[in-house]
């Protein structure tokens, strides 16, 4: 097996892991994220409906000032927009599905600046 096809199986396996532990409910839905080389994604997405209920991203209007959408910085500016959507809406609480990536760079600057601006999880 190729390397590249290696690392995709790993990615499918955490992916399944961490879904099969992690549910959204009405009272706490699921803050989803989704990361490519290029931008990073998230979405508040309530499980007993199955239906988004804030998203953010760099592909947005709100994130035209960023200079490059793959970085950290770029992260942190998602963070903070989807904690401050999510707070107009009255979702304080969520869980936190890093949808398979490792806990760490991009998607942990996500977390964190999500945190920082009000959501808890």
């Amino acid at each position: 097996m190729s390397p590249l096809a290696q690392k995709k199986v790993a990615h499918l396996k955490r992916k399944t892991r961490v879904r099969k532990k992690i549910r959204g409910t009405t009272d706490r839905p699921r803050l989803n994220v989704y990361k490519s080389a290029r931008h990073i994604y998230a979405q508040i997405i309530d499980d007993a409906t199955g239906v988004t209920l804030v998203s953010a991203s760099t592909v947005q209007d709100e994130s035209d000032a960023l200079k490059y959408t793959g970085n950290v910085e770029a992260a942190k500016c998602v963070g903070a927009m989807i904690a401050k959507k999510a707070l107009e809406k009255n979702i304080t609480s969520v869980v936190f599905d890093r949808n398979g990536f490792l806990y760490h760079g991009r998607v942990k600057a996500l977390a964190d600046s999500a945190r920082e601006n009000g959501l808890s999880f």
